[in-house]
């Protein structure tokens, strides 16, 4: 570090960081990012017997004019291709009763594409992308844009239709299903 960069720095009252740091392995970084509370969500895609999903914490907002938002997927998920194929997909935020979804979805019990919509109602709205019926909240996507970085897709789909919110089907007034730290949990809204 530079003689001059001290001096603005000590004039700042700031302690100068070390300059040596060690390297960020894999392991560290997913230690770390444990520490983030997540929403959790299922991301499908596909029309009829292929169909296929995964399990996302990696769910965001990016634009309410227009309705837009962004998922990270990893290019090695099974559901990858069907996204990029049929252009559309659903975000399916879960309740905290639908820890078994969310697990069924991860291939935590080893079902795969078509076998891990067993068990539940699922309905279509605007793109066709696969919808939970009882989500939480649902957003019914068409895939706007597909960045490429590294191991993963961001992929940033525009809002075609809602369900779940404000009145229109899904299970308002429960407590979102939660993954903090390695494991389930639920957040209980203020009175």
């Amino acid at each position: 570090m530079s003689l001059d960069t001290l001096l603005a720095l000590a004039a700042a009252g700031l302690e100068p960081l070390e300059e040596r740091h060690p390297p960020v392995t894999d392991d560290a970084f997913r230690g770390a990012m444990r520490h983030l509370a997540g929403a959790v969500s299922i991301v499908t895609a596909g029309l009829g017997a292929e169909r296929n999903g995964l399990t996302a914490t990696s769910v965001v907002s990016l634009s309410a004019d227009p309705p837009t938002v962004l998922v990270c997927v990893n290019r090695s998920a099974s559901a990858w291709p069907l996204l990029v194929r049929h252009a559309h997909f659903g975000i399916n935020v879960l309740a905290a009763s639908q820890h078994p979804i969310a697990d069924r979805f991860a291939g935590r019990n080893g079902e795969k594409g078509e076998a891990r919509f067993a068990g539940a109602r699922w309905i279509r709205l605007a793109s066709g992308a696969p919808i939970l019926a009882d989500a939480l909240v649902a957003f019914d996507c068409t895939l706007e844009e597909r960045i490429q970085r590294h191991s993963h897709d961001i992929l940033i789909g525009r809002v075609q239709a809602l369900h779940g919110a404000g009145g229109t089907g899904g299970a308002p007034g429960t407590d979102p299903l939660l993954y903090w730290r390695g494991a389930y949990g639920a957040i209980r809204p203020p009175a």
